[in-house]
Order: C-alpha cells, then sequence, then structure tokens
C-alpha cells in the first residue's frame, strides 16, 4: 500500500516536517533506500548515511532532524516508531474462515465460526480454537488445547495435550509447546523418567520464534507471561516460568524451574541454570553463563570476546596458572602478617 507521509505522522501520533505529499511503498535502510521508501535512525553508527540518504522520508530523533536532508517523521523512539509504521505498510495477510478439506478435526473439538483450519492439520478431542484464530498448515493440537482469539500458528506447530496460548500469539513454525521436560531419576545407576503431569501456560500477545522448544511442568505448569517475545531455537525447561515483557534471543538454554522476571532481557547464546532466580528489569548479554540468582536489577555478563587466536593461547596459559598465584600470594600473605607480630 500507499501512504503519504503527513497521512502517516498523522496515523502515528508523532510530528511531521517537510514534503507531505509524496507516496511512501515501502521501507528500506538509509545508505540502501530508493525514492519512495521510509527508513529510520535509531543507531548513532549509522548516522553517517543520513546526509545522503535517497528516501522519501526518514524516522528520527529531534536532535537529528537539522542534519536530515529529506522529510522527517520526529519521535522520542524512532525504532519502535518505525514498527508501528512498517505494520501500516505491510498489513498482515487476510484472515481465513473455515475448515480445510484436508484436516483432520475430532467432533470433540470446539472451533469458533471465524477460525481458520489449515491443510494437514490435526485437531484432537477436547481442543478450544477461538475467534479468529488462524491455524496454518500441518499442526497438531493435541487433547485439551486451547488456542485465544486472534492468535496464529503459522505452520507445523504443535501444541501438546492441556497446552493453554492465550490471545493474539504469534507462534512460527516448528514450535513445539508441552513436550515432556527432562525428568529423569537415577536409581542404582539407571534412569528412571518422571512423569511430567504439570502443562504450559501461555498469556496474551507472546510471540513464540522458530523451533523453539518449550516444555511442559513437570508437576506444575510452565508459564509465559503476557508480552513475552521468544526468538527462533530457543530451548525452556520444565517449570520455568518467564514473567510479562521479557524478550529472550535466539538459542538461549533456561534450564527447568529457573523464574525469569518482568522487562528483562536475555542476549543470544546465553544459559541460565535450573532453579535460580532473575529479578526484573536484568538485563544478560550474549552467551553469559547464569550460574546464581540475580537478584537486582542491571546488565549480566561473562564469558571471553573473541581475540586473535595467539593472544588467546597466551592469555588461557595464564589463567591456568591463576590458582597456583592465589595460593602464593595467599601465602606471602600470611607470611607478611606473622613479620609484622613478631
Amino acid at each position: 500500500m500507499a501512504i503519504s507521509p503527513a497521512e502517516l505522522a498523522a496515523q502515528l501520533g508523532v510530528p511531521f516536517r517537510g514534503d507531505g505529499s509524496i507516496a511512501i511503498e515501502g521501507v528500506a535502510t538509509l545508505q540502501n533506500a530508493a525514492p519512495g521508501r521510509l527508513s529510520f535512525l535509531a543507531n548513532p553508527r549509522y548516522r553517517q548515511y543520513l546526509g545522503t540518504t535517497r528516501a522519501a522520508a526518514v524516522v528520527i530523533a529531534s536532535q537529528d532532524e537539522e542534519h536530515c536532508p529529506v522529510p522527517a517523521l520526529i519521535s522520542a523512539n524512532p525504532y519502535a516508531t518505525y514498527a508501528r509504521a512498517a505494520a501500516l505498510l505491510y498489513p498482515s495477510a487476510t484472515t481465513q474462515r473455515g475448515v480445510h478439506p484436508s484436516a483432520c478435526v475430532d467432533p470433540d473439538a470446539r472451533l469458533a465460526e471465524d477460525a481458520w483450519i489449515g491443510p494437514m492439520t490435526v485437531i484432537e478431542a477436547g481442543v478450544v480454537i477461538e475467534a479468529g484464530a488462524q491455524i496454518g498448515p500441518a499442526c497438531v493440537i493435541a487433547q485439551g488445547a486451547r488456542v485465544g482469539a486472534h492468535s496464529r500458528l503459522v505452520a507445523q506447530v504443535t501444541l501438546c495435550h492441556g497446552v493453554q496460548i492465550g490471545c493474539r500469539a504469534l507462534i512460527h513454525p516448528g514450535v513445539v509447546i508441552g513436550s515432556d521436560g527432562f525428568g529423569i531419576a537415577n536409581e542404582s545407576g539407571h534412569w528412571i523418567k518422571v512423569p511430567q503431569v504439570g502443562s504450559v501456560v501461555i498469556g496474551d500477545d507472546v510471540e513464540i520464534g522458530a523451533n523453539t522448544s518449550i516444555d511442559r511442568g513437570a508437576v506444575e505448569d510452565t508459564v509465559l507471561e503476557d508480552g513475552v517475545k521468544l526468538d527462533n531455537q530457543i530451548q525452556v525447561g520444565h517449570n520455568v516460568h518467564i514473567g510479562a515483557h521479557t524478550a529472550i534471543a535466539g538459542c538461549v538454554g533456561i534450564a527447568g524451574s529457573a523464574r525469569i522476571g518482568r522487562h528483562c532481557a536475555i542476549g543470544g547464546g546465553a544459559g541460565i541454570l535450573g532453579h535460580l532466580e532473575l529479578a526484573d528489569h536484568v538485563q544478560v548479554t550474549a552467551m553469559t553463563l547464569v550460574t546464581r540468582s540475580l537478584t537486582e536489577p542491571g546488565i549480566y555478563s561473562s564469558g571471553v570476546p573473541a581475540q586473535p587466536g595467539k593472544a588467546w593461547n597466551r592469555n588461557y596459559a595464564r589463567i591456568r596458572e591463576l590458582d597456583e598465584l592465589a595460593r602464593r600470594v595467599r601465602e606471602l600473605e600470611k607470611k607478611l602478617a606473622a613479620s609484622g607480630e613478631a
């Protein structure tokens, strides 16, 4: 769709300056934008491209307005405003309703009249699909599961028995929700499976990225509160509780019974051990291993950034000597203390 910058600014509720009559038909980066495209400046490292951009309009902060050579939408949060603008320029696909002839729907399932069940999807007994929900192709919704109003399962999503999905969820291909958690007990050197009798409860406005797995609870439920955003290929262990509006990047592993607070941000590849607690407003940077509870808001990091191989080899050799060095320092401190007393 095409829209003028002035009309776009009015719909977004932000100030606008410049020629408001030109047509915007899509989005692009500052450096690669062609006429008719909307761009944005949120990261200072891209400010170098602002003066030469060919975009039809740019979403910028007020301090960058004087350096913008094209029409500008002024925002205190350019990236969020750009996100809302892009949603207007690229509206979601038209919803469908009904049941595809190739879908297999148990007669005991309850489907809203305006819901859509896509091709090759299986809906088992006791399932509830609420108003406007869109279930894409090749999904499996197992016995007793519920999908809230206007939620969308894109394709090949598996909801195991009893899983509860809130309203307006977006669940990407390959997601598995409610498979058994990793519960095993050792008896005389042999592993015995611990039955996983809880479920998974997911709130409203949650997004779950492709190929993410969320285990069902061992006894009580695994819970994702409202507004949680998960990236691709995340593992959420059994009985994990993730607070509202927390965002977690790709390849994070969260072990069983961890509790993550609200408004947290977990960087890609991080690991969180089981039974730990993270306070609200905790930020964990990429590749960090969390081995203890984080009880205060703030930014937490671990791991060693990349460096040239030769430098790493030298540094690692010294790391291996730290324990012996610390022991020798303690001995010297004891001798100095004894000498001072004498």
